[in-house]
């Protein structure tokens, strides 16, 4: 992850909980397609500093913060 360039993304979850995630744009694609799939379950997401787990079924948004 190193080489590779970080970006900010808001997990919201139900309940009005919030995660802001540092992560690359390969695990943003991962999660979304996770997302996308519909398929409930856990997804593990690498950040800059960890990996996290996210319950799929309590997603209720995600937002990738722009570049500016």
């Amino acid at each position: 992850m190193a080489d590779e360039e970080i970006r900010r993304i808001t997990v919201g979850l139900i309940a009005m909980q919030v995660l802001e995630l540092r992560v690359t744009n390969d695990a943003y694609d991962e999660l979304r397609k996770a997302l996308e799939g519909g398929e409930p379950g856990w997804h593990t997401v690498k950040t800059q500093d960890s990996e996290v787990f996210i319950d799929l079924s309590k997603v209720s948004y995600v937002s990738l913060a722009s570049q500016k």
